[in-house]
């Protein structure tokens, strides 16, 4: 799984990885790049999805190894038995330290791919709480009780603290180390800046869950480098 995830816990009926960011849950339409999908098959020989991250999103993610374990969790996953936890940098400081959004959600009528809050749209909750405040940015968690489509990335938007690098529901802009440090300079060996983050900043981190023995798991997944190194610089700069 070299380059696409880390296994976390694999057992005879599912497999729990940390998938990196840039990487595909699933096969998309045009079979464009490798998916974290195509390289559990490779290994397993066969493999079920339970549910899915967006390509950017890093972190936790669970598939089924058998078909009677897909249907366990798939149920699992839609009846909210599955804790969810992510954590995302946001632009600003929040005014409330915890809350709790609900907005429901739909698919715009126009562009596709893009969601919106809508009283029409199919009931969302997402509850917050800001573990870190960091400058221009805060660490938040989130747990999301419904799964809809970019349901943290809406919501994020909806209370006008979108997640930072957000291309569809924020300004998209990279995060840049020279906005972070007062005296930055750039090195002679470089023609240009790189970003220190350049994708939208949210890591899936934690699931709990009760598998269809009965048994119990409380499961991280720790932020990657790029996140890793955002936050380091956002501390040491505040």
């Amino acid at each position: 799984m070299k380059g696409l995830a880390e296994i976390i816990l694999e057992t005879d009926q599912f497999v729990v990885l940390n998938k990196a960011p840039g990487v595909l849950s699933i096969p998309d339409r045009t079979q464009s790049e490798p998916s974290l999908k195509d390289g559990l098959i490779a290994k397993f020989g066969h493999i079920f999805t339970v549910h899915r991250l967006d390509k950017d999103t890093s972190g936790i993610i669970l598939f089924a190894k058998d078909e009677a374990t897909h249907k366990y969790f798939s149920k699992a996953f839609e009846d909210r038995s599955v804790e969810k936890y992510y954590l995302g940098l946001v632009h600003g400081v929040l005014p409330n330290q915890s809350g709790s959004i609900d907005g429901p959600i739909m698919e715009h009528l126009v562009q596709k791919g893009l969601m919106i809050v809508n009283k029409n749209g199919k009931p969302s909750l997402t509850d917050y709480e800001v573990i870190e405040a960091l400058g221009k940015y805060s660490l938040v968690k989130f747990r999301i009780h419904t799964g809809r489509t970019h349901q943290i990335r809406v919501h994020a938007k909806n209370i006008g603290h979108p997640i930072a690098c957000d291309p569809l529901y924020g300004d998209g802009q990279p995060i840049l180390l020279s906005a972070i440090k007062k005296k930055y300079k750039l090195s002679k060996q470089e023609e240009e800046e790189r970003p220190i983050l350049n994708r939208v900043a949210l890591h899936s981190y934690q699931l709990k869950f009760t598998d269809a023995e009965g048994k119990a798991y409380d499961l991280v997944a720790e932020p990657p480098k790029d996140m890793r190194a955002l936050l380091q610089q956002l501390r040491k700069h505040l």
